[in-house]
């Protein structure tokens, strides 16, 4: 097992190169390519500042270099060990130890590491709250319906499943934030944004006072997040709900399950001793591109909801060329995808004690 896992991580290293390498080369072939000129693009400036800025960038980030060589020197600044460069890009001596470097944005005129550290948690905190809240209702619902096979309650949830599955999560955004934030209809959540301002000064938890009901920092949170959240599991737990109740219905006929119901086992010992563990494995292979899925839909999401997340900051870096952003977004979202699927892999061995990896 951990000589899988060490592999597994080693492998890491290449995917990530070539997936930055990708994503470096559509940048570089797009129209205008990436250049100092098309960052300072026509801003009100003299003759000696835009020169004096087009020189500034061209030495920090070698824009004036060929693709290549630009990308070998950002894949320099952002190795843990490399070149020592110094502020003007000019590069000194071999170093094991010189740390990352993942430049300064471009558009915000900030280093980006301080950029993805505000970014980051909320796109996490938005993602950690939606994968068991999906995974919650789908089997719930998908056992209900497998142990109701023909039912009325089956029938009804594949159809409202086949129907929630179906509908683009742009629209689902437009119309949750039309009916349940819209000030002419129901006007039950807040139209924008993971807090309130007054949120800030707020005890954590819910309270009474003398003024009246206090919500707290807390009860803020989960108000503002339950409409991103819905928004990005329902089209998530109405797939795995069909395949939960897939799996279970093959597995409540197999041959182990008829032998433990002869053996006198209660119906409830042999669907959860048995048969639900069993069939969690295709929900676990499943969850391996759940992740990735959930950091696209974010894209989407937080633009809707007007969240300063990852997915947010991504549209608006690919937006300004900025490319120090787009390739460490790309980085980080390409380890957390790589990460998704080896903890898959290694909650086989949890639900399936006879997988082995050797």
């Amino acid at each position: 097992m951990l000589t899988y896992l060490l592999r597994r991580v080693l492998l890491m290293i290449p995917t990530l190169l070539g997936i930055t390498v990708l994503v470096f080369s559509v940048m570089a072939m797009s129209p205008g390519g990436i250049s100092a000129q098309t960052l300072i693009g026509g801003m009100d400036m003299k003759p000696q500042e835009k020169q004096a800025l087009l020189d500034y960038y061209n030495k920090r980030y070698g824009l004036d270099q060929p693709a290549p060589v630009q990308y070998l020197r950002w894949l320099n600044n952002v190795s843990p060990i490399g070149f020592v460069t110094d502020a003007q890009g000019r590069r000194g001596e071999f170093s094991f130890s010189k740390g990352m470097d993942l430049g300064t944005s471009f558009q915000y005129g900030r280093p980006v590491s301080a950029i993805l550290a505000e970014r980051i948690p909320i796109t996490l905190l938005l993602n950690l709250v939606t994968l068991p809240f999906t995974y919650i209702i789908a089997i719930m619902v998908g056992m209900k319906a497998a142990t109701q096979r023909g039912s009325a309650f089956d029938v009804g949830a594949g159809v409202s499943m086949l129907a929630l599955w179906s509908i683009p999560t742009m629209l689902a955004g437009v119309l949750l934030l039309g009916f349940f934030a819209n000030i002419q209809y129901f006007q039950w959540f807040p139209t924008a944004g993971i807090s309130s301002r007054e949120a800030q000064d707020m005890p954590f938890l819910p309270h009474w006072d003398e003024g009246g009901f206090i919500r707290g920092f807390l009860l803020d949170r989960i108000w503002h997040l339950i409409l991103p959240v819905i928004c990005l599991s329902y089209g998530g737990f109405a797939a795995l709900t069909k395949l939960t109740r897939t799996s279970i219905l093959e597995n409540l006929h197999a041959d182990y399950a008829r032998t433990a119901r002869a053996k006198g086992l209660a119906e409830n010992d042999v669907l959860w001793k048995h048969v639900f563990r069993n069939s969690l494995l295709p929900l676990i292979t499943v969850s391996a591109g759940l992740l990735p899925s959930l950091l696209a839909g974010s894209l989407i999401v937080e633009n809707i909801f007007s969240i300063n997340g990852m997915g947010q900051l991504a549209v608006e870096a690919v937006k300004g060329r900025d490319r120090e952003l787009v390739l460490s977004i790309t980085w980080i979202s390409g380890f957390l995808t790589l990460i998704g699927y080896l903890i898959a892999d290694s909650c086989y061995t949890l639900a399936d004690p006879r997988v082995s990896y050797d």
